[in-house]
């Protein structure tokens, strides 16, 4: 059963979610209270778009990847924090008490954005 937000624990986690057509990366502090409630948004948006690849990094945990994620993507780091990855770029992204639901849901409608066939 796949988990429904895959881990990133390695560099090559991070490489196949840049291969993706579509993806979410969310940036998870296990530390921080808001991080908690930004986990239960990104949780509600996977199970509601099964069809979209939604990763998490611990970004106590995999400090150095959670930098690297930054550095590849070419974003601030902040935490909590989502990504939605397109074809190996960041198209929108949100922290803190902006990560909802209902904004990834907004930002893939508002850029046309669609997950692949099949």
């Amino acid at each position: 059963m796949t988990e429904i937000l895959r881990p990133i624990r390695s560099e090559e986690d991070l490489e196949q979610l840049a291969t993706e057509p579509l993806a979410v990366l969310y940036k998870h502090s296990p530390w921080c209270g808001m991080s908690a409630g930004a986990q239960v948004e990104v949780q509600q948006f996977a199970t509601s778009h099964p069809e979209v690849p939604v990763y998490m990094v611990d970004v106590v945990g995999h400090r150095a990847l959670s930098r690297l994620a930054a550095e590849r993507f070419g974003v601030q780091h902040e935490s909590p924090q989502v990504l939605v990855v397109a074809q190996g770029g960041v198209v929108w992204d949100a922290s803190h008490a902006r990560v909802s639901c209902a904004r990834i849901e907004r930002a893939l409608a508002d850029r046309g954005a669609r997950a692949p066939d099949g």
